[in-house]
């Protein structure tokens, strides 16, 4: 299985230079859909629900600090990403990809499995629920996505 930091480095191939927090909203999305249409998930690294939306925790860790990302900047190795994986990721880009980090994490905001995780939380409380992959699943299944 490849990692987050695979799936972000392929990710930054595709893209080019994006914010980190656009790149932590393709990652889930990736996740999302990757655990609907295969059915598995594309990395194991746990997705947490904090106050800008999902966020990787090991993947942050890797790029905190920084506005922007490029290719090369994060240790992941896009070759480990398998062909499936790809797909799934490409489909994604095509879909979200237009969307700015901020337009990710609003559109994230207003869907359950961050709802749901942040439920009880305030607004702006630094709390870190997970987002159990069973979830993510569960919400994304029922949309219709032209992805």
């Amino acid at each position: 299985m490849a990692t987050v930091q695979d799936v972000a480095a392929y990710i930054l191939e595709k893209a080019g230079t994006i914010t980190t927090m656009k790149l932590q909203k393709l990652v889930y999305y990736g996740q999302a859909w990757s655990l609907v249409w295969d059915e598995k998930p594309l990395f194991s690294a746990p997705i947490k629900a904090w106050v800008d939306g999902p966020v990787v925790p090991a993947l942050y860790a890797e790029h905190k600090g920084k506005f922007k990302i490029s290719h090369g900047e994060i240790s992941g190795n896009p070759t480990a990403v398998s062909p499936e994986q790809r797909d799934v990721i490409d489909r994604v880009l095509n879909f979200y990809g237009e969307m700015s980090g901020q337009q990710l994490s609003q559109l994230s905001h207003e869907e359950a499995p961050w709802r749901e995780a942040r439920q009880g939380c305030g607004p702006n409380e630094l709390v870190s629920p997970e987002i159990p992959h069973d979830r993510i699943a569960a919400y994304y299944a029922n949309l219709k996505p032209s992805v």
